[in-house]
């Protein structure tokens, strides 16, 4: 850090290489220097070595959700997270389907939105802001349409940075015979999604999420079985997860050019992952960090929008302070400045920013993004960086 608050001597983890900030924010995140560095070489998306960096992905993506039985396949797919949400809803989702989706943020939404420009019917619990869809809930919706086959959930909706009842949601889905996606964009790699413990058909997640790899693809974990009988469902060509599967099946390759250097850097982000503890590993880490993080800012004054129950070792979400001199455009400049971005508020109904805890740092960095608020908010004439009162009724709703 520039402004020389983080003790670099007391973490394993150095700063960022070139000096820039620190990506407070739910991926894309700070990045190891190992993981740039191997994007320096270039690769032949036909050549053999490369063809091994697929496989290694696959297999090390599956190891993940400890798939004993070999039920389970893994398809990356080129493009942002939600071109890869697009092509499980429209791979795996029958034409004459009907989904369940569970929304309680941007993400929720964004999937809805996706079902409608595929021509997908689906219907929707929207929670707000502020509350987890609840499993009681999701038996009512499916007693009530016997059309409804399958039922998406956002595993971490960083919106608000409520981690979802997954669990509880499964049990519901499967105790009446429809089927599971979960969009575990901001949480695989960090949070468990064991397949002997969580029942579910596919998931899908990002390349610059929990795995602290770079953007280029995301993939797409899948019962096999679900793969097999989805040939002619899709909508897209360059979407679609069937044919990616088979090709990846026959060839070894992706059907069209692959991001190879971020192929290659997420194969070091895994070494990487797998020498932290894997999953175990990197989530206790960030759940440290906000740990950390959520006990010095209460200490500063600042209020949380989710009470513990709820709270995500991925991001936090804190109400801005109600004294007039706060701007929050003001206070995100002065952060950067002293070497952090932070996420403004998704939120409708009252204002807010985001402090993500996922990235190649450890807890001696939130102390400083503490120090960094707290000077921030002196420089700015704020005398307490407490919420309007009425804002903190918000917060009560979720005692559900």
């Amino acid at each position: 850090m520039s402004d020389g608050t983080i003790d670099d001597a007391a973490t394993a983890f150095e700063p960022p290489m070139l000096g820039e900030p620190y990506l407070l924010t739910p991926g894309p995140l700070t990045t190891a220097a190992t993981v740039k560095q191997a994007m320096l070489r270039d690769w032949g998306s036909w050549d053999g070595d490369f063809r091994a960096l697929t496989a290694e992905l696959r297999r090390r993506l599956l190891a993940l959700i400890d798939d004993r039985d070999g039920a389970f396949d893994c398809v990356p797919m080129q493009g942002s997270g939600t071109a890869c949400v697009e092509a499980m809803l429209g791979t795996l989702v029958p034409r004459e389907g009907k989904v369940l989706v569970l929304a309680n943020g941007a993400y929720g939404l964004r999937a809805a939105q996706i079902l409608r420009y595929l021509g997908r019917a689906h219907t929707l619990i929207d929670k707000g802001d502020y509350l987890p869809p609840r499993g009681e809930e999701v038996a009512a919706a499916l007693d009530a349409d016997s059309a409804i086959t399958h039922v998406l959930v956002i595993h971490c909706e960083t919106s608000s940075g409520i981690l979802n009842p997954v669990r509880e949601i499964s049990e519901a889905v499967y105790a009446r015979g429809r089927k599971l996606l979960v969009d575990s964009m901001s949480a695989f790699g960090a949070v468990p999604a064991d397949v002997n413990a969580l029942r579910y058909e596919a998931l899908v997640s990002s390349a610059n999420k929990c795995i602290e790899g770079v953007p280029g693809f995301g993939f797409v974990i899948a019962r096999k079985s679900e793969l097999e009988a989805a040939q002619g469902n899709c909508h897209s060509l360059s979407l679609d997860l069937h044919d990616q599967w088979k090709v990846m099946e026959k060839t070894g390759q992706w059907r069209f050019t692959p991001p190879t250097h971020v192929v290659a850097a997420f194969i070091e982000a895994l070494h990487l992952h797998e020498a932290e503890g894997g999953v175990a590993g990197r989530g206790a880490r960030y759940a440290n960090n906000r740990d950390v993080l959520v006990a010095g800012m209460r200490a500063a004054g600042f209020e949380t929008l989710l009470a513990e129950r709820w709270l995500s070792p991925i991001i936090v979400t804190f109400f801005c302070p109600a004294d007039p001199n706060f701007s929050f455009p003001r206070f995100y400049d002065l952060m950067k400045a002293k070497g952090f971005l932070i996420y403004p508020g998704k939120l409708t109904a009252v204002e807010s920013f985001r402090v993500g805890c996922i990235g190649h740092f450890d807890a001696h960095v939130m102390r400083a993004v503490v120090e960094a608020a707290c000077r921030s908010l002196e420089e700015m004439g704020v005398a307490s960086a407490a919420p309007a009162p009425h804002v903190l009724g918000e917060r009560a709703r979720l005692v559900a």
